[in-house]
């Protein structure tokens, strides 16, 4: 018993070995004052054969005795002091968030992370004249300057609030009852293929759009390469791939290739029947592309003409000149873009309003186009400028994120509708719905009364475009009343192959919860009132796009929440429809979201910032694109707390 109480006692820390050793006990360990280092066996020659072997130096210049048990006095004094100072930081301020909230605010605006240093001096700058008649100015200007913001600060912050971010994202997935994936593949500045992965799930009465992953591939883009990429991600993040419900792509074979594209190898994968939609906005795309095979000679014209004048430095400037001489409220003429949904439009809209400008500047450069004073090919060419711009319109409307496939679908069968309008507008002569066409027919009927106008050929032109649209979005025709079934369940009726695609649903659950609705008064009067809802919302969107206010549109509450927020309010004896109802607002109809993605990689990775890693990439296309917010705050407790050097 006494030699284990002799042996308890020389294992706890004594006094003696600060001033012997330069030794103090800290959270159970006896820790070196000269190197910071731990001894976690409290033992006396441990704790000597550090001091010999380490610091034999300090031991000979500090020889045993009053000059050794000064010197480690000093030491001890300067720890403490450091440690009183930390304190005194972590009362003044925590610069961990402060830091934090800087970092997020220079990668959400697209700036490189040196810009930091920038910020701070910016900062520095302008409090030095802003408090200048505040008495604690100087602490202000201190605490600015203590805020840590270097480039690897900023880069460091960055990859935490990312991996924080996709930490909740794959949580809040896992806990949604389905999700749904919008894919599309792009080239960055280094040639280097980007695989866009965007998710779309419901948490709580919020549907939410975000950005999962940036995926490069380093070799070829096949669908075997696309698919290999994505199950390694999603093993690694250990996404439920059984709550997976539709796939969304931009149509190409890679994507949707019967038996090598991504989408026939994920079923095969996952040995079930999943939902495949083609974006809606490249099929309209495909389908306006009708009209230049129709009008190839005119497009092709115009975009010879504004090549020769825009592309051309000294008669870009003439021509603006002019444009300025005439009164003409245009800067110049727009180039054409083949890539751009809406450029076509733009450009045809911007040449008519410069034609008479346009055909007097090549008369000062004699260049000949008879063309352009030709009835038949005017004709055809504010056709073309009309229609441009109704489908355009059409492009803008489907456009945006948290739109469902139900009012992608609705806003394509109302277009098709009104081609039957415009068809039969033109077979008539009205041209209510033509107005280019219709000022130009006036303008020339004014000069010639006895001129004809072949507007039937118009006509046909309009019912190719529409037999395009019809011969188009058949994944959308097949599931309609699906889609309809979010607003108006007492209406729709669904058969099995409807449900098929919907994971864990019962039909017979299904068909006995729509019975029960259907004759239920209050929960019917409920979509009622819904559907009057999504109708004031409508109204307001349409009143605001008409005067341009965009920033006030997306103050407006997103109908898809709307929707979803109704489901919700129904008691659990509806759990099967509102599974259903869920997985219908979870699809997506474009790959809008990924075409807005891609936007912001090229905006990051640019010519400036070519040798961006990936890891930095996918953190800043994180952090630009979700709407959650990292709890820097949260995070920055558990770091240890510094200021700038």
């Amino acid at each position: 018993m006494a030699k284990r109480k002799k042996d308890d006692e020389y294992r706890t820390f004594q006094d003696e070995w600060t001033e012997e050793f330069a030794f103090v006990e800290r959270a159970g360990s006896a820790v070196c004052l000269i190197c910071n280092d731990k001894i976690t066996s409290m033992k006396r020659s441990n704790v000597k054969r550090h001091f010999d072997t380490r610091h034999a130096t300090f031991a000979s210049k500090y020889p045993a005795g009053d000059s050794r048990k000064k010197a480690c006095q000093e030491l001890l004094s300067r720890v403490q002091a450091s440690q009183q100072q930390l304190r005194v930081w972590t009362r003044q301020g925590d610069y961990n968030s402060a830091s934090f909230a800087g970092s997020l605010a220079i990668v959400r605006n697209g700036k490189p992370f040196t810009d930091g240093e920038y910020a701070k001096t910016f900062m520095l700058d302008v409090a030095n004249e802003l408090f200048d008649d505040l008495p604690n100015k100087d602490k202000i200007i201190k605490r600015i300057q203590d805020m840590p913001l270097a480039a690897r600060t900023v880069h460091d912050r960055t990859i935490v609030m990312a991996n924080k971010v996709e930490e909740t994202q794959v949580k809040d997935i896992n806990a949604a009852p389905f999700f749904s994936l919008a894919l599309d593949e792009s080239t960055d500045v280094s040639h280097l293929s980007q695989f866009s992965v965007i998710a779309r799930y419901a948490v709580g009465d919020t549907l939410r759009e975000e950005s999962l992953a940036v995926l490069p591939l380093k070799g070829s883009t096949r669908g075997e390469d696309l698919f290999k990429s994505f199950m390694e991600f999603a093993q690694e993040k250990n996404l439920p791939m059984d709550k997976l419900l539709s796939v969304c792509t931009d149509g190409a074979p890679c994507m949707v290739g019967n038996k090598k594209g991504f989408v026939a190898l994920l079923r095969e994968h996952e040995n079930r029947p999943i939902l495949s939609f083609h974006c809606i906005l490249h099929q309209e795309a495909l389908c306006a592309q009708m009209c230049d095979k129709q009008f190839g000679e005119v497009m092709s014209l115009v975009i010879r003409v504004i090549n020769f004048i825009v592309a051309r430095a000294l008669n870009d400037r003439q021509f603006k000149t002019l444009l300025d001489e005439v009164g003409n409220n245009y800067p110049g003429l727009l180039l054409h873009s083949n890539v751009r949904w809406l450029s076509r439009g733009k450009v045809l809209s911007r040449f008519a309003a410069c034609l008479k400008e346009i055909r007097t500047f090549l008369e000062m450069k004699g260049i000949e186009h008879p063309e352009l004073a030709e009835t038949e090919w005017l004709l055809k060419f504010y056709y073309l400028v009309d229609m441009t711009e109704h489908l355009n319109q059409l492009n803008v409307k489907m456009q945006g994120i948290g739109n469902t496939v139900l009012s992608l679908q609705q806003a394509v069968f109302a277009f098709e509708n009104k081609l039957e309008l415009f068809i039969m507008d033109l077979e008539t002569g009205r041209l209510l719905h033509f107005e280019k066409l219709s000022q130009f027919k006036d303008a020339c009927t004014a000069s010639e009364p006895i001129q004809n106008f072949d507007l039937h050929q118009l006509a046909r032109c309009t019912s190719s475009l529409l037999q395009s649209f019809k011969a188009r979005f058949g994944e959308f025709r097949e599931h309609t009343r699906l889609f309809k079934f979010i607003t108006l369940p007492n209406e729709c009726s669904l058969n099995t192959a409807n449900l098929s695609y919907i994971p864990d649903v019962s039909v017979r659950d299904f068909e006995a919860e729509v019975a029960d609705l259907k004759a239920s008064d209050m929960w019917v009067n409920k979509f009622k009132s819904l559907n009057e809802d999504l109708e004031i919302i409508t109204r307001q969107k349409a009143e605001l796009v008409s005067k341009h206010m965009w920033t006030e549109m997306k103050k407006l509450q997103p109908e898809d929440q709307l929707i979803l927020k109704t489901w919700n309010a129904l008691p659990v004896t509806y759990h099967t429809l509102q599974r259903v109802s869920i997985a219908v607002l979870t699809m997506f109809g474009s790959t809008y979201a990924c075409e807005q993605s891609i936007s912001h990689l090229k905006n990051i990775k640019s010519n400036l910032r070519s040798r961006l890693t990936d890891e930095s990439l996918n953190a800043c296309m994180k952090l630009n694109l979700t709407k959650y917010q990292p709890d820097y705050k949260d995070i920055s407790k558990s770091m240890q707390h510094q200021k700038s050097h």
